[in-house]
């Protein structure tokens, strides 16, 4: 029996629709979201938000970074264990994003490209 490939919804990494902040490269999505840097060429800071676990968080990581959800827990614990880095701020919902968002001009974070609207700038379209 053949099954008809999986294929992904977009995802798009976010900030505010009047953030400062430029495009970002996948390569440097990855090492923000991998815990590996926090600043841009320009010497911006930028922070990180999470959704909460579920699909839509599980298929960004597996679009950005290529590890599934064990993976990236334990790519976490041990930045964490060692010192190195903390993970990205946890949103509870879509809408508290969104208000992270806005209230945060460098806060990055991701969602469906369908949920994109007037409100967030794209920085980065995955896959």
């Amino acid at each position: 029996m053949l099954t008809a490939p999986c294929v992904l919804a977009q995802t798009v990494i976010v900030a505010d629709a009047h953030s400062p902040l430029p495009a970002l490269t996948r390569e440097q999505a990855e090492q923000f979201y991998l815990g590996h840097g926090h600043t841009l060429p320009d010497g911006s800071v930028v922070t990180l938000a999470d959704l909460p676990p579920g699909s839509i968080r599980d298929q960004f990581y597996q679009q950005l970074t290529r590890k599934n959800p064990s993976q990236i827990r334990a790519h976490w614990s041990r930045m964490v264990f060692t010192g190195r880095a903390l993970p990205p701020q946890q949103a509870e919902s879509m809408a508290q994003l969104r208000q992270w968002l806005a209230s945060q001009p460098n806060l990055i974070g991701y969602m469906p490209a369908a949920d994109a609207d007037g409100r967030v700038k794209v920085l980065l379209r995955l896959p």
